[in-house]
């Protein structure tokens, strides 16, 4: 018998260092409105965006001097190990349980490198079992709260009764590179931020709690140099072309839909959309090709413009939100990522 995944529980954390878009803004201006003569064309992008407010790991004088990879790899390593303490330890709380009750850790991370990876220098710092069942995930991008979420689900279907703890944590701020004065780095520094969140699952027949229905993902082929990393001498170089909201209005709605109709679903069966909030083009284009079914969007576009995008991690604030609602029903989960990947699941709430 196959068990079915439920969701016991799930914690969000943001780092202290608030950073309004106006201040962001005047980082920008400081650091490459000298060196760009057509910095002015690109300060719209700042307002477009839809955020407000971001929180960043390092205070925001730390970002405006050249950080080198030794700099940036220490303040990946703590500020990422703080805040997924910080959301572990909620998730367990808030499912009645602790670290020794966690059978196997899935952990998604794409903005900085770790080795030791970052669920194994929790294991002592938090107390988890020296024999718990270890997965790191890199690469995934932006997709992998989606995708992660869906590997640790499989998982604790192949551990049934045993709880599984997921966790995702991005520092996108990190990337923030001085030295390079383009149009993708000053959009960039106006998009990213820094975020983590925590989830713990199981799959038993035993209480309630959101259920992981299924997974899938779809890798377009020619498209992996849509969205990504560089490797600088300085740190890793944002790579997103512009096509991305033209590709999910081209491309995603028959992926989408071929997802659905394999659960005997169609959009219009859907009781919300818990997405991954990009941007404000892209959620633009998730609301026309999502269509008829529109509700989640709301939760998405708060977070976008209280968090900022803060990667892989940011669809989980969203999925927070769905539950603290009372939203309830079929809900399809969505995130696009390096590949050009789309990752789909669908959670009932």
């Amino acid at each position: 018998m196959t068990h079915i995944p439920r969701i016991l529980s799930l914690a969000t954390a943001l780092p202290p260092h608030r950073l309004g878009q106006d201040e962001a803004l005047g980082v920008a201006r400081a650091v490459f409105g000298p060196r760009m003569r057509d910095f002015d064309r690109l300060v719209p992008v700042f307002a477009n965006t839809g955020i407000e407010t971001r929180h960043a790991v390092m205070p925001i004088d730390w970002y405006m001097e050249p950080r080198g990879w030794p700099e940036r790899t220490a303040a990946f390593r703590e500020g990422a190990l703080s805040l997924l303490e910080e959301a572990a330890g909620q998730a367990l709380a808030r499912a009645g349980l602790g670290p020794q009750d966690v059978d196997a850790i899935v952990c998604a991370s794409t903005t900085g490198i770790a080795t030791p990876s970052l669920e194994a220098l929790l294991l002592e710092r938090m107390g988890f079992r020296p024999d718990t069942v270890r997965l790191p995930l890199f690469g995934l991008g932006c997709a992998g709260g989606v995708l992660g979420l869906t590997r640790a689900g499989q998982i604790a279907q192949a551990m049934a009764g045993r709880t599984v703890l997921f966790l995702v944590v991005e520092l996108c701020t990190l990337a923030f590179r001085s030295a390079e004065a383009t149009p993708t780095n000053v959009v960039a520094s106006a998009l990213f931020a820094d975020g983590a969140a925590a989830v713990v699952l199981r799959a038993d027949d035993d209480g309630e709690g959101p259920r992981l229905v299924d997974g899938a993902e779809h890798t377009w082929p020619g498209t992996q140099d849509v969205m990504g990393w560089r490797v600088e001498d300085d740190g890793l170089g944002v790579i997103f072309s512009q096509s991305i909201p033209t590709l999910i209005r081209s491309r995603l709605e028959p992926v989408l839909d071929g997802f659905l109709e394999r659960r005997r679903l169609a959009r219009g069966d859907l009781a919300g959309l818990i997405v991954h909030p990009g941007g404000a083009k892209v959620l633009h284009a998730l609301e026309e090709v999502c269509a008829p079914v529109s509700a989640g969007l709301d939760d998405a576009w708060a977070v976008l413009r209280r968090c900022g995008n803060m990667s892989a991690a940011s669809v989980l604030f969203v999925l927070e939100r769905r539950i603290e609602s009372g939203a309830r029903g079929p809900h399809l989960m969505s995130a696009l990522g390096p590949g050009f990947t789309a990752a789909l699941a669908q959670i009932d709430l």
